[in-house]
């Protein structure tokens, strides 16, 4: 799967998948993080590491969808994880390509 176009592009998806899980996404960050793929806050502020741009969609799409349930559920109980699974199917290989994509060098210590 190819990389993101541009920033653009990934706010996109952003909106897109915002609007398919009922999210207020008030604002929509791309920038370097040093520890975190993404981040939010409860005023509906995201942000998403800037390295997520040069992998492939479907890590971003994990990511995206990651961070968004996380409006709905704070932890990565039972419920956050069926909810993964109804929107992304095996998520778990996708979490598993991240942490790869973390261990080939990135800076990053944690999933998200």
């Amino acid at each position: 799967m190819k990389a993101w176009r541009d920033r653009e592009e990934f706010h996109a998806r952003v909106r897109e998948w915002a609007g398919k899980l009922d999210v207020p996404a008030t604002a929509i960050y791309v920038r370097p993080m040093r520890r975190k793929w993404a981040s939010c806050s409860t005023a509906g502020t995201l942000s998403f590491n800037d390295e997520l741009l040069g992998m492939a969609r479907e890590l971003g799409d994990y990511v995206i969808v990651h961070e968004l349930l996380h409006f709905a559920v704070p932890n990565h109980g039972k419920l956050w994880k069926s909810l993964m699974r109804a929107h992304l199917g095996d998520y778990e290989k996708s979490e598993s390509r991240l942490r790869k994509e973390a261990d080939l060098g990135r800076r990053i210590s944690t999933v998200v």
